[in-house]
């Protein structure tokens, strides 16, 4: 696996504050909390937001009247998770679950009408989508306002409504989908060369530094009230985090790689050429790459928003082709939107019914895998980034074979930091989905009111 590079200022002459703020990028300033002007935000409440999508829906409630396979039962704590969200049980008291969200009828039963509002919240997707405007709003300072990470999203020439993110009314915006392209826009060339004795020449001056501030610190704490003393520990607690990092002892964060870290950034990218990119055979490592690169951009302070589509509605993506999964069958090829026309009941000896199941399964135990990687990474103020940050799972329609646009199939995870009421199911009854939306900008430090068509304001009870 070649070696990334660290972009690190000259060691010949920085300023201690200069060091630091090169260390990391955007993620230096923010671990050293309120030292300097122009720290990232301070260690409480919602700092960043992460939606992923994935395609064509869910086993929901059948034409024939068959209950969800998807949606969870029971109230407050006590919530049952069917068995399409079996991978979610290590992580149900970091989830809330929330039935009954609705998208409005226009264009119900219409995957591209239901792509248009996801985040938008409004009909023919008129309106700026929910993670561009708190891109404008709550990231507005950040070195990337947002990220825009896709997986086989553009396959085929796609554009306009297969995409979700919409930067204007009626605009959408194309992700990047080549891993590659997005981790050196985000943390430079790679480099197959050994670390070089500049290199750890920075990296024993980073150390020195990280020393010399902890000490004026704990001095400091010494001649400063309680409050001020708590504030100073949490300072002193991200320099330990960075320290751990630059001693290769902390686990930085990529699902692919446990020594990876913003001094040192890497990601799995065998396998992924200009020639696999569309393969669907490649389609599980690019998903996990950029998955990789939206947690480190996190963890290093480049971004607070990040949206990763995976495939795009009507998905054509072939899951039988994955290698080394329960879909995985070479004599046969399902696409996602084949496999969604399961028909009109749920019926267990139904070829495409089968591979539907499987295939939401794969795509829940993917949000699992999300929820790890962020558990275990160091958020730049301190704790685990997933304390911090809300993750949204989504599609753009209720059960696949009907396409209705009612009880919306999302999941929020993590962010209790900024009020989230997690371990529990909320019950939307009806209201229209972009109240969720707001409840997440008023986490994050924003008030849109309302957002999109027919909001009403925050979705009660999500927010502590």
């Amino acid at each position: 696996m070649p070696r990334r590079s660290p972009r690190l200022c000259a060691p010949t002459g920085p300023s201690r504050r200069r060091l630091l703020q090169g260390l990391l990028g955007g993620g230096a300033r923010a671990a050293a909390g309120g030292l300097w002007p122009g720290a990232a935000q301070a260690s409480g409440g919602l700092g960043r937001v992460l939606f992923f999508y994935f395609p064509d829906g869910v086993i929901g409630e059948s034409a024939d009247g068959q209950p969800s396979l998807w949606h969870p039962t029971g109230s407050g704590s006590a919530v049952h998770l069917p068995t399409l969200l079996s991978p979610l049980e290590p992580w149900r008291d970091r989830c809330a679950f929330i039935n009954g969200l609705s998208m409005g009828p226009t264009d119900s039963g219409s995957h591209p009408g239901g792509a248009k509002k996801l985040l938008t919240a409004a009909d023919h997707g008129n309106n700026e989508s929910i993670d561009q405007y708190l891109a404008r709003t709550a990231g507005a300072a950040m070195p990337w306002r947002h990220l825009y990470l896709g997986a086989q999203a553009n396959a085929d020439g796609a554009s306009g409504d297969k995409h979700i993110s919409y930067p204007v009314a009626g605009v959408s915006l194309a992700p990047e989908d080549d891993p590659r392209r997005a981790f050196t826009a985000l943390f430079g060339a790679a480099s197959a060369a050994p670390p070089s004795a500049s290199d750890s020449a920075e990296t024993d001056l980073a150390r020195d530094v990280i020393d010399d501030v902890s000490e004026e610190l704990v001095a400091l704490q010494a001649r400063v009230g309680a409050t001020e003393r708590t504030r100073l520990q949490v300072h002193l607690d991200a320099l330990d985090e960075l320290g751990a990092r630059l001693g290769g002892t902390g686990d930085g964060g990529s699902g692919s790689d446990p020594d990876a870290s913003c001094l040192d950034p890497r990601v799995d990218l065998a396998g992924i050429r200009d020639d696999t990119l569309y393969d669907p055979a490649t389609f599980p490592a690019v998903l996990e790459a950029q998955l990789d690169i939206a947690t480190l951009a996190l963890a290093c302070g480049h971004t607070r928003v990040v949206t990763v589509q995976a495939s795009q509605h009507t998905s054509e993506l072939v899951m039988s082709r994955f290698p080394g999964t329960e879909m995985h069958d070479p004599s046969y090829d399902m696409r996602s939107h084949q496999a969604s026309h399961y028909g009109a009941s749920h019926d267990e000896g139904a070829r495409e019914f089968v591979a539907y199941a499987q295939q939401r399964r794969w795509w829940v135990a993917r949000f699992a895998g999300l929820l790890d990687r962020l558990a275990r990474t160091p958020a730049p103020e301190g704790g685990a980034l997933l304390d911090s940050t809300a993750v949204v799972l989504c599609t753009e329609v209720c059960d696949g074979n009907t396409h209705l646009h009612d009880n919306l199939p999302v999941i929020v995870a993590g962010g209790e930091a900024g009020g989230l009421q997690t371990g529990q199911l909320h019950w939307a009854d009806g209201r229209r989905h972009g109240d969720l939306w707001v409840a997440l900008a008023a986490a994050m430090g924003v008030d849109p009111g309302r957002f999109g068509d027919a909001s009403s304001g925050a979705l009660p009870g999500l927010l502590g």
